[in-house]
């Protein structure tokens, strides 16, 4: 029998609710010398539906390791998180010291939720300023992902009464809002929305549960965001 919708909404996980994946902080602890990289975000980040070891910035350790470059990864991200929820999860649990690489994934539960783009911005901007502090303070430390296209997504054609050109739409909004001050700030940016919207026609780069990214979609993120890891690591491209 099909679930209600918005049983299935919560389920499914954009939405905020108890049965999502958390890592408030989750850390995988190597020698004192390993590079201490922290992972902020939402379901994106912590990989809703997909085994631990497929998330991308578990995917991205392992690239920095295969490299010879130890990591200490601690994610802090939750399903169903919009920027000011992940503020008020660090503030649960707060990081402990400084880092040497800092990623941040946020936004898709603004958009969801139907938030203003100027709010986004305003959240964003404080979420980033704190992104840099937690990377002592260094902006190039810093590493900003794109909101990837949900719309695209079985589970948006089945359920959700906008079509994939609006739902992209508003991305690109929320996307436009993220990279301009990304670029202000002078962090790096990463854009994972094209690859993102592949899955419109790759099944198998969307989970199982017709929503969240599959592995083989975060192996990408991964690999798209390892330049940029690189540099910061001071390992060679």
């Amino acid at each position: 029998m099909r679930l209600p919708f918005f049983a299935v909404l919560a389920c499914l996980g954009i939405f905020l609710c108890g049965c999502g994946s958390m890592s408030t902080p989750t850390s995988t602890h190597n020698p004192s010398s390993s590079l201490r990289y922290l992972a902020l975000g939402d379901s994106y980040t912590i990989g809703e539906s997909v085994d631990a070891s497929q998330r991308w910035p578990v995917q991205l350790s392992k690239l920095l390791e295969e490299r010879g470059r130890q990591v200490d990864l601690t994610m802090i991200a939750r399903t169903g998180w919009t920027v000011n929820e992940l503020w008020q999860g660090i503030q649960q649990s707060p990081p402990q010291g400084s880092y040497d690489l800092v990623t941040l994934l946020i936004g898709v539960n603004d958009e969801y939720r139907g938030g203003d783009v100027g709010q986004y911005r305003k959240d964003f901007q404080f979420m980033l300023d704190k992104s840099i502090a937690y990377a002592q303070g260094k902006p190039q430390h810093v590493i900003v992902l794109s909101i990837p296209d949900w719309g695209v997504t079985p589970y948006a054609q089945q359920y959700d009464p906008r079509t994939a050109a609006q739902i992209g739409a508003e991305i690109d909004a929320f996307n436009a809002v993220n990279k301009e001050e990304s670029l202000k700030a002078g962090v790096q940016y990463v854009d994972v929305t094209p690859v993102s919207r592949s899955a419109a026609s790759d099944p198998g780069l969307i989970a199982a549960d017709g929503l969240h990214p599959s592995g083989r979609m975060y192996t990408a993120w991964a690999q798209l965001t390892l330049p940029a890891a690189l540099s910061v690591a001071g390992l060679a491209p």
